[in-house]
């Protein structure tokens, strides 16, 4: 039941995409190219500009001894909204648009938890043959 909701979903996204861009294009005109050219172009910004802070932003987190995983999810959505940008539609720049503005709440950033004094026993062994 899932999978086929999945694939109603899937299969009514560009259906709705190409419907509103229809009539958006009646309304506006060539202001409607103007605009997918544009956010095109913010697409392309926005993943060559992740794609050079990635490695670093990982780097850094993990010297600062944070989980590296938050940076990298970071990074996938960001490459997930210029990929999103870049597709010619206003349903998925709106979806785009959502992942850039709302923050990761379900991951916060904590630090790893170093060893502390007491998580250690002390003892003195020897061994015998």
């Amino acid at each position: 039941m899932r999978l086929l909701l999945m694939l109603m979903i899937l299969l009514a996204f560009p259906v709705v995409e190409v419907l509103l861009l229809v009539k958006l294009a009646h309304l506006y005109g060539w202001w409607l190219l103007a605009y997918l050219l544009f956010s095109a172009v913010a697409g392309v910004i926005l993943i060559n500009g992740e794609r050079m802070l990635a490695l670093a932003r990982i780097l850094q987190v993990a010297g600062q001894g944070e989980h590296p995983l938050f940076a990298l999810l970071c990074s996938a959505r960001n490459l997930i909204a210029g990929v999103l940008l870049i597709l010619p539609g206003v349903l998925s720049d709106v979806l785009a648009l959502l992942l850039l503005l709302f923050p990761l709440s379900l991951l916060q950033r904590r630090p790893l938890q170093a060893a502390n004094d007491n998580d250690f026993i002390e003892a003195e062994w020897r061994r015998e043959d």
